[in-house]
This record gives structure tokens, C-alpha cells and sequence, in this order.
């Protein structure tokens, strides 16, 4: 599944699974709902940015450590594009090693910094003291939830950790079953849900930066509960870049929601050639049917369960939200999984 419409669906699933719960946080998350979308996307995925220019038109395309070898305007050349900061250029690989696994906690790390990994028993905690070194921003908490939902719905689609056992077309997590992963969170999910896919990327890519972000990195002034239990690995010298990219990623997410809207869109009742290209040939149908026989609907709601579950330990660990009342419980379908 393609990080923008995967993690908005993992968002979205997760976001009713707790309502169900009756998780008070939830109600926080609905009152920030582009925050919470945009931390559970882009929370993590500093990569959002172009990754080639156009020769002949000069217009930045692409997306960041994804080869492209033409441009998807004109199908001439492209070049490489570089992110410039304080006088140096990045290329988005390295970028991405500075930063990802920062973001992601249980994986992800380049080698130099592979030490700093959170273990996946220890991730609550970690979330936890991140939360209370910030409980004044309301919005900024919201972000941080999405950014939860993102390092779950990663390390169970991309086997990091087990759970899932859905087997489509060739594995869980590749190029081919992607493409479907979308065309049925996005056609069948987002009309079940009711989901304004248009409105929530264009609302995501309106949100600010928020100052949690770098300190759950730590790439921030070590400080708080945070910095006392988790001392190792903290560059406040990548700040300034960080917040620059960080920034880029907001300029760069609605090009991107462009060209992903795109691909996964219908013409004529019939997939995109795109869309039909990369799975192989298949036709919108075939991907419906595909994506339904193969269990998606049980993988968003073990997703979902996993999100929540992580939620419900970071509130144990959070004496100011575990002394929130729990409210009436919202049913909902699950998406008809029992």
C-alpha cells in the first residue's frame, strides 16, 4: 500500500477502533483529525519530497528514494533533485538515513546509528514519556497519536513485526500488491467509511510542524522525561535541518497527493494505466477481488486492534490520560471482521 493512502486508512480504522473502546484520546483525535492524519503519515515518513527534476520542464517530480528513469510529465529525462540547506545539497537517501529510523523507533536505523533502536516491548514507553513532556499542546498530542498509528501499521505490513498473514499476488508488502492494497482501501474502505480522501490530503498538507516531532526524534535539546530514560542519540545540531525538511515535506505532500490520486482514481468505471501496469494487468476488479479473497479487510482490523492496544498502554503510562474518564462506546462495524 502506497505510505499516503496506507497510513490514512491505518489512521482512519484506528481512529473508530478507539471510539469503540471508548479511549478518551479519541475525542482529542477528532478535534485534530489533519493533524492526527498528517502525524500518522508524514509523522514519520520525512521522505515526502521530490526525488528528480524534469529536463524539460524544470518542475521538481517524483517521490524522495523512489527511482524514477523518466519524467511522468513529458516521459523525457529527468535529473536528480537535491535538497539545499545552509549551503549544502542532500539527495533524498540521505536524508532518509539521517532521519528515518529516528522517526520509525523499531526500524530503520542506518548502520552508524542501528544502536538507538527502540525495542518493540519498549515502545509504549517511549511514546509515553514523548506524551508527557508535551501534554500542553493538544493538537501536537493528536500528531503524536497519528505517529503511533504509522510505526504499527509499518512494522506489521512490513513483517518488522508478526501479525499479518495475508499472502496477495506475491507477498504482503511489495510493488505489485501495493497497487491493489490502495485501489481497495480507496474505492471500497474510503466508501464504507464514508472518506473524503480529497478533503483529509488537502487538510493534512495545511497542518503545521509541531515542536513534538523533533523532541520524539531527538533530534531536539535533550529534555524531559524523555531525555532522562532515553539519554543516548540525541543531535540537536540536525534541528535547523530537520525543521527545513520537515517544512519541505508540507510543500512537496499536496504534488504528491496529485500524483497518487492519479494512479489509484477510476476513468470510466476502468483503473488507470498506471495502476494496471504495475500490478501486472490487472483490472480494477480483479484487484477488488483479489484484495477481498486475500483478507485485507482482517489486516486493517489487526492493524487497527494493534494501534489501540499501544494506545491503551500509553495511557496506563500516562497518570494525566489514564485518569481521563473512558466515554459511551460508539459500535461500528469492523469492517465486518468479527
Amino acid at each position: 500500500m502506497s505510505g499516503l493512502i496506507g497510513h490514512t486508512t491505518y489512521g482512519l480504522v484506528a481512529l473508530r477502533e478507539a471510539k469503540a473502546r471508548g479511549l478518551a484520546v479519541a475525542s482529542m483525535i477528532e478535534r485534530h483529525l489533519p493533524s492526527f492524519l498528517c502525524g500518522a503519515y508524514i509523522g514519520s515518513d520525512i521522505q515526502c519530497m521530490p526525488e528528480a527534476v524534469c529536463v524539460d520542464t524544470g518542475r521538481d517530480v517524483g517521490f524522495g528514494t523512489v527511482p524514477l528513469e523518466k519524467s511522468p510529465i513529458t516521459g523525457g529525462a529527468v535529473k536528480p533533485w537535491s535538497f539545499t540547506h545552509e549551503g549544502r545539497s542532500y539527495r533524498p537517501k540521505e536524508l532518509h538515513e539521517l532521519f528515518y529510523g529516528r522517526a520509525h523507533l523499531v526500524f530503520g536505523w542506518a548502520k552508524p546509528d542501528v544502536g538507538l533502536r527502540v525495542p518493540w516491548d519498549h515502545l509504549a514507553e517511549y511514546c509515553a514519556l514523548a506524551v508527557r513532556d508535551d501534554l500542553r499542546s493538544e493538537r501536537g498530542l493528536a500528531y503524536a497519536l497519528g505517529w503511533m498509528v504509522h510505526m504499527v501499521g509499518d512494522s506489521l505490513i512490513k513483517s518488522v513485526q508478526p501479525g499479518i498473514r495475508m499472502h496477495l499476488l506475491d507477498g504482503v508488502y511489495t510493488p505489485r500488491n501495493r497497487i491493489v492494497q490502495d485501489q481497495f482501501s480507496f474505492h471500497v474502505i474510503g466508501r464504507e467509511l464514508r472518506v473524503d480522501w480529497e478533503k483529509n490530503f488537502r487538510e493534512m498538507a495545511a497542518t503545521p510542524v509541531e515542536p513534538i516531532q523533533p523532541h520524539y526524534m531527538r533530534v531536539a535539546e535533550a529534555r524531559g522525561e524523555l531525555a532522562r530514560v532515553f539519554d543516548e542519540g540525541w543531535k540537536l545540531e540536525l534541528l535547523p535541518l530537520l525543521e527545513a525538511v520537515l517544512a519541505e515535506n508540507r510543500r512537496w505532500l499536496p504534488h504528491h497527493t496529485k500524483d497518487v490520486l492519479k494512479v489509484v482514481k477510476l476513468t470510466d468505471g476502468k483503473a488507470s494505466e498506471d495502476a494496471v501496469r504495475i500490478s501486472g494487468g490487472l483490472r480494477h476488479e480483479e484487484m477488488l477481488g483479489i484484495a477481498e479473497a486475500a483478507g485485507m479487510r482482517s489486516t486493517l482490523m489487526t492493524i487497527a486492534d494493534e494501534c489501540v492496544a499501544l494506545y491503551e498502554r500509553v495511557i496506563d503510562l500516562v497518570p494525566e490520560w489514564k485518569a481521563l474518564p473512558k466515554v459511551q462506546v460508539e459500535p461500528w462495524s469492523r469492517l465486518g471482521v468479527r
